[in-house]
C-alpha cells in the first residue's frame, strides 16, 4: 500500500542540508493540514510558516539548539486559539452558511449549544482543546509530507512562551502547541537515518471490543 510505504520512509530527521523545498510541495503540505478535521469544524488554529533565517535562528535558540530549525527549508508553527469566543464560532459558522449557501435549523441550534458552553470554560481548557485540534492537523502535514518525498521533525521541545514573544502569537490571541521543520534530510550527518523504526506490536497496541 503506497500510504504505508510513505509512512515507513518517513522519520523525525536529525539533521537537513538546507536545500529549498519546491513551492508546490509546500502548498500541498498546507492544504492537506487545513483538510484535516477538527471538532465542530472550527479550525481553531492557525499555521505559521517561517522562511526567514534570522527568526529561524532566534527560534533554534529557544528550541534546544535543534538544527533541523534552521537547516530546514520551511518551518510551520502550529499555534492554537488561546480562547473560544463568541466571535470565533460565530466566524466559523457564519463562513460554513456562506461557503454553503444555506442555513440549516440543526446546525443553527448546535451554534446556539457552542455559545453556551465553550466562552464560558476556562481559557486554559480551551486552549489544550484547541491544541488538540492544531495536533490532527500536525499529524496530517507529516503524512502529506511524507508523500511528497519531503522530510519533516515533530518538535515539542522548545519554550512555548518565549516562540509566542519572536512571533508575536499573544497579540493575535494564539499560542504556539508544536512545529515542524520541513526539508530534506542530510544522510551522512544524521544518526538516525539508517537506524530500523521501532513500533509496539499489533498485539500491545490494540485492543479489540467485539
Amino acid at each position: 500500500m503506497e500510504l504505508i510505504d510513505k509512512l515507513k520512509w518517513r522519520y523525525a530527521a536529525k539533521a537537513m542540508n538546507g536545500q529549498k523545498v519546491a513551492q508546490e510541495k509546500i502548498d500541498t503540505i498546507i492544504e492537506a493540514a487545513s483538510l484535516a478535521p477538527t471538532s465542530s469544524g472550527l479550525q481553531p488554529f492557525e499555521i505559521m510558516v517561517v522562511t526567514n533565517q534570522e527568526i529561524k535562528e532566534k527560534i533554534r535558540a529557544i528550541g534546544w539548539n535543534q538544527s533541523v530549525i534552521t537547516d530546514c527549508s520551511h518551518l510551520l508553527v502550529f499555534a492554537a486559539w488561546d480562547n473560544y469566543t463568541v466571535e470565533r464560532i460565530n466566524k466559523m459558522f457564519d463562513l460554513t452558511n456562506e461557503i454553503r449557501g444555506f442555513k440549516n435549523e440543526g446546525w443553527e441550534n448546535y451554534r446556539q449549544m457552542l455559545l453556551g458552553l465553550y466562552p464560558q470554560r476556562d481559557p486554559e481548557v480551551n486552549f489544550q482543546h484547541a491544541a488538540r485540534q492544531a495536533y490532527i492537523a500536525f499529524s496530517q502535514a507529516i503524512a502529506a509530507a511524507a508523500f511528497e518525498g519531503v522530510d519533516s521533525t515533530p518538535i515539542e521541545g522548545f519554550d512555548e512562551n518565549a516562540l509566542d514573544e519572536i512571533l508575536g502569537l499573544r497579540a493575535k490571541g494564539l499560542r504556539s502547541c508544536v512545529i515542524l521543520p520541513l526539508g530534506y534530510r542530510d544522510a551522512e550527518n544524521d544518526w538516525l537515518v539508517n537506524l530500523v523504526k521501532v513500533r509496539k506490536s499489533k498485539e500491545d497496541l490494540v485492543t479489540l471490543i467485539d
